[in-house]
């Protein structure tokens, strides 16, 4: 395959996806961003393949007074529309949110997880949370899983509020200089933390 049918067919790929980001961040600037916010917050938990941060990181450099209400914005969509997702796995998972998964190649993962996901659930959503993982994923999973519902919220609540507030708080503290690196390295950032929060927590119950 020659690179210029090669460089078309990812352009073909990834042109939708890029006018979708486009339109996001042009939300973060429209009159009822608050409102667009909570929405792709809580699609984004479902199905939307664009993370709510888009909009937040903008926002909050705008407005750095109202980063707790940003963050809070997105917190509460995103766990909102996380139980959607949850509702449609326990539900419509054949119908609707296996598309979903296989859309996002995450099938093969979905088969791995099912012996652990009684035991180590709640531990897997706050690594869907926090991490770059497809969150729409994990939730449709938790609710296919039959995980407890009030685990899976409690898990969403933190992993959720830790990245949107941290986020948000970070932009507060140190506004438009760190944006960057948020962007570019937050997702390896979180990454790492939550891999030494299951290594702490596989040491300690082997302590234990």
């Amino acid at each position: 395959m020659s690179d210029r049918v090669r460089g078309s067919m990812l352009g073909v790929i990834f042109s939708p996806l890029r006018r979708l980001y486009d339109w996001t961040m042009d939300l973060a600037a429209h009159r009822f961003a608050e409102r667009w916010l909570a929405f792709v917050s809580f699609i984004e938990s479902v199905i939307f393949p664009i993370p709510p941060d888009v909009m937040l990181i903008p926002m909050v450099l705008a407005k750095r007074e109202r980063f707790l209400r940003i963050a809070a914005i997105c917190t509460v969509a995103s766990v909102l529309g996380g139980v959607g997702g949850y509702l449609i796995g326990f539900g419509l998972f054949e119908t609707i949110g296996k598309p979903i998964v296989s859309f996002y190649g995450h099938e093969t993962a979905l088969d791995v997880a099912r012996e652990s996901f009684a035991e180590y659930g709640w531990l897997i959503v706050i690594g869907g949370g926090l991490t770059p993982l497809p969150f729409k994923v994990v939730t449709i999973a938790s609710g296919a899983m039959e995980l407890d519902l009030v685990v899976f919220v409690l898990a969403s609540i933190v992993s959720r509020g830790a990245r949107f507030f941290a986020v948000s708080a970070i932009l507060w503290k140190f506004g438009g200089p760190v944006r960057t690196l948020i962007e570019e390295r937050f997702g390896l950032m979180t990454t790492l933390f939550f891999v030494l929060l299951v290594g702490g927590f596989v040491v300690l119950k082997w302590l234990l």
